[in-house]
């Protein structure tokens, strides 16, 4: 059994892990409050964007626009978007895996770090053609549209043939999903909406779209918009998503500290007590011996 001071000092430490955790806590859950705010605010246009981008090919037969068809390169772009922290469970690693378990060849891959912990895991394995980590920090629209405008102008010269979006989706506090997103070219599907939501009534108005300006025009506006909403609502759900996977994270470790200071103290107080019978032990024997 360890000494009184080895259980002391074990006890101690653990406290002052246990304060530590506390304060971050504290400090994600305030974060996570206004980060929520901001991800159900945008995400209603997130989704607009995607549903209504899909929607619109869903109704265009024969459009041949270089937004709309695969580069000759082979080369595909991912943005993937990790935190600059850690501490936040699993929610840096469950991103990284989307790339390094996915059905993307690793040779195939350009990636687009937004978050440093996504470029360290990933830059031994691949090659990282741009690192925006500053960004996550505080995303705004205008840092959206510039990582957009380099992968689109990438994608414009051949020198990528496809893009996707590696981030984590906001359901609410406790949930958060790991998502890769096809971002280019846009993919025309039956239900022209996010991956995981369900299909709307069936019915809807299957009726051509007709394009004023010209199509080429009013897709060279569409699209790039369409891009850069998608990559700000990734970045404002992922940071919703850290605060809230580390708020967790706190909480739990929080929670193991005041089981095992618990475990410590009652170790402890064993070890006082059998302390404290061998010195009556002591004492006993000693004035038996004397009489």
């Amino acid at each position: 059994m360890a000494s009184m001071r080895d259980i002391k000092r074990r006890k101690g430490s653990i406290q002052s892990t246990q304060q530590i955790t506390k304060a971050m806590k504290l400090v994600s859950t305030v974060k996570l409050q206004r980060a929520k705010q901001n991800a159900e605010k945008s995400g209603n246009y997130f989704r607009c964007m995607y549903e209504t981008v899909n929607s619109i090919l869903q109704r265009t037969k024969n459009l041949d626009h270089k937004y709309l068809k695969s580069g000759a390169s082979g080369k595909k772009a991912v943005i993937v978007i990790t935190s600059n922290r850690g501490l936040a469970g699993g929610y840096n690693s469950n991103v990284i895996k989307l790339i390094t378990r996915g059905e993307l060849a690793e040779e195939d891959l350009a990636i687009y770090a937004v978050g440093k912990k996504g470029k360290d895991a990933l830059q031994r394995q691949y090659e990282i053609k741009a690192d925006y980590s500053d960004v996550i920090e505080e995303p705004v629209y205008a840092d959206a549209m510039a990582i957009g405008k380099e992968v689109l102008e990438a994608f414009a010269k051949g020198e990528i043939s496809e893009i996707y979006l590696a981030y984590t989706a906001f359901k609410n506090t406790v949930v958060h999903v790991p998502t890769l997103l096809k971002l280019l070219p846009v993919e025309v599907n039956e239900e022209g909406k996010l991956q995981g939501e369900a299909e709307e009534a069936a019915g809807e108005d299957k009726a051509l779209m007709n394009f004023e300006p010209e199509d080429e025009e009013a897709l060279n506006l569409l699209i790039p918009k369409y891009i850069t909403s998608l990559i700000y609502g990734g970045m404002v759900e992922s940071v919703a998503s850290e605060n809230g996977a580390r708020m967790q994270a706190m909480d739990s470790a929080t929670s193991n500290a005041e089981e095992m200071i618990d475990h410590l103290t009652l170790l402890y107080n064993r070890a006082r007590q059998g302390s404290i019978t061998q010195e009556l032990t002591e004492i006993i024997a000693g004035a038996n011996a004397i009489s």
